[in-house]
């Protein structure tokens, strides 16, 4: 898509931002990136804080230069929540002292996550029914709003869209359950060729930072720590990596303008579909 548009590509994924994380994120080769520039791939480190927040404000920045050159750019990835802060915005909350999150960081190591749980369905039911409660950064980020302002997290949703200077058309692929699961499997095997076991070892070290708190990484730490088998722990990343491609397609099938393609679907027919749908934005 990029090369026929002569554009640039925005990745929207948020673990292919750090650069110390490359097998487990499945970030473009060298070859992909060397075929069409790519923003925001291996820009961070798994020391830097960043948040939605920081990326919507340098996505919009980096979008702003390119449509100076560019009438349409190209945004990938699989972070749905990343996507939205850039062609919605995200929804103001309350700065919270930090230290809320580092306590609530300690807690999830060394009690778990299910207290965390319970303490978000106290404060805020809401947000305890609709966010995914097994993802440790959703469900800090949930409870520090709630801590540090006194007042439900999902208070301050108004799902209001910002105005941006730019349309957006959205393209998805489709494919059946059983293509997607048996794909992410040998996905999965084919990291651990790779070299996986080599990348997560150099980073158990920073295993408490939560940009490593992530699938693909939290499994092969405790492999590391010797309480799980190294094929018990595969098979768990293959079971979790499941789980979240479920959590994205809910999570995408919420937009109703999507345009959705089987992955079978010649480049060509999506392009038509674009620049057809392009026409139709501008008249």
């Amino acid at each position: 898509m990029a090369n026929h548009f002569e554009t640039e590509i925005i990745s929207a994924d948020s673990r292919q931002f750090y650069k110390e994380m490359h097998i487990g994120t499945a970030a473009p080769t060298p070859s992909e990136l060397a075929s069409a520039k790519h923003h925001f791939i291996h820009h961070k480190s798994v020391e830097d804080h960043y948040s939605v927040g920081d990326f919507e404000r340098e996505a919009i920045n980096t979008l702003d230069a390119l449509f100076e050159t560019h009438d349409i750019v190209i945004m990938v990835g699989g972070s749905g929540l990343y996507v939205d802060a850039v062609t919605k915005g995200l929804d103001a909350f309350p700065k919270v002292d930090s230290s809320i999150r580092k306590g609530l960081n300690e807690r999830l190591n060394s009690s778990g996550i299910e207290s965390l749980q319970e303490q978000l369905k106290a404060l805020d039911p809401v947000s305890y029914n609709s966010i995914a409660l097994d993802n440790p950064h959703r469900l800090i980020r949930a409870l520090e709003i709630c801590i540090g302002s006194k007042q439900p997290y999902s208070s301050f949703l108004t799902s209001t869209n910002k105005t941006r200077a730019f349309k957006t058309i959205t393209i998805g692929l489709t494919a059946e359950r059983d293509v997607i699961y048996d794909r992410i499997n040998k996905r999965v095997d084919i990291m651990i060729s790779e070299g996986l076991l080599d990348e997560v070892k150099r980073l158990q070290p920073k295993k408490h930072l939560n940009a490593l708190n992530t699938v693909g990484y939290k499994e092969l730490f405790k492999y590391f720590d010797q309480e799980w088998t190294l094929d018990f722990a595969i098979s768990e990343i293959k079971k979790n990596s499941r789980r979240f491609a479920k959590r994205q397609l809910t999570w995408f099938k919420k937009n109703k303008e999507t345009l959705w393609f089987d992955y079978n679907t010649d480049s060509h027919s999506i392009i038509e579909a674009i620049t057809e749908h392009q026409k139709r934005l501008i008249q």
